[in-house]
């Protein structure tokens, strides 16, 4: 199924087209108006520059006209090999069709609503119909039915015309046109960005992101940063305040010779309090009591702080290089991988 972007917008057309599988472009003078577009002979020789298949307008009164219009716009230097001439379906309109066809040169019979009209532009030779599914959908009629009958006529008769889709109004009517098999559908850039998305998809993305950073992040690059250090003679009072400076739960203290002495947390604080009330503020913050802290090599994969975090039931680990202290490993610098 040939795939179009459906669109006057020079900017979502230069970003559907970097996908580089977008088979052409569909336009239409009432586009080119929504988009202020004044010089439309410009604009259309530019779009053909930047698209593997034009498709554009040529109307007029009679098949003459359109015969005329079609073969103005190639003499403005559309290549004919790489340009489809949009006609609305009338009976001048096939008429214009089979005319410009005997030339060898491509047409889209569009603004098709009845599977007559569909077979009046089959017959002519064009190398598309195009019903509008949205519009006549808008109007309560089986668009889909009409679809359907359009690509059972070709199959059944071998009219060497494609069935185009138009006027997709959502991801639903992508799907709609791949099961009743049609050769062709253009559809809006919003739209056919839309194609790809799906929540299960996203979180299985996620969760296999997450996964590889644990195996291949180590902790140095995880950290934020700050290194929340504190010396031993400092008071209760003032290593809170360093804490709440720091935005950790934690602080390391450090004995006089620079070396860890052990970690103290928030946790600990409030425990402090409830037993020995707020003179405790004063105490110096060395003459605590301290077990081994949780600690992890700097040079650590996340894979190891995830499982200490899991396994010791914290929220913050100690990191360490060489001995001494690196910084800290918060649960949320974990989560951001």
């Amino acid at each position: 199924m040939e795939l179009y972007l459906d669109s006057a917008n020079l900017k979502e057309i230069e970003e559907g087209f970097k996908l580089g599988f977008l088979d052409g472009l569909t336009t239409t003078p009432t586009f080119m108006q929504r988009e202020g577009i004044m010089d439309i002979d410009a604009t259309i020789l530019k779009l053909s520059k930047m698209v593997p298949v034009l498709q554009i307008e040529a109307l007029g009164n009679t098949a003459e006209d359109v015969v005329k219009e079609a073969r103005r716009l190639l003499d403005l230097g559309l290549d004919p090999k790489h340009t489809v001439f949009k006609i609305p379906v009338s009976l001048e309109g096939v008429r214009a069709c089979y005319l410009l066809r005997q030339e060898g040169l491509m047409v889209n019979v569009h603004l098709v609503y009845t599977l007559q009209q569909a077979y009046m532009a089959m017959h002519a030779g064009a190398t598309y119909v195009c019903p509008l599914v949205g519009r006549l959908q808008d109007q309560g009629h089986d668009a889909l039915a009409l679809v359907e009958q359009c690509v059972d006529a070709v199959l059944h008769y071998g009219y060497d015309t494609k069935v185009m889709f138009s006027s997709v109004r959502n991801a639903e009517h992508v799907r709609n046109a791949i099961n009743i098999g049609v050769h062709t559908i253009t559809l809006p850039l919003k739209i056919l960005k839309s194609l790809t998305d799906n929540n299960f998809t996203t979180i299985g993305t996620e969760q296999f992101l997450s996964d590889t950073r644990l195996m291949t992040v180590r902790v140095k690059e995880a950290i934020n940063g700050l290194n929340p250090l504190v010396p031993e003679h400092t008071n209760l009072k003032d290593a809170i305040v360093k804490m709440t400076e720091f935005g950790f739960g934690c602080i390391t203290v450090l004995n006089e010779d620079g070396s860890i002495k052990g970690v103290f947390t928030d946790g600990d604080l409030r425990r402090l309090l409830q037993k020995d009330g707020q003179h405790i503020l004063e105490k110096k913050i060395g003459g605590l009591e301290y077990k081994t802290p949780v600690s992890i090599d700097a040079n650590a994969l996340l894979n190891e702080a995830s499982a200490i975090f899991k396994k010791m039931n914290v929220d913050t680990i100690l990191v360490t290089e060489n001995g001494k202290p690196f910084g800290m490993l918060d649960i949320q610098d974990l989560k951001k991988y």
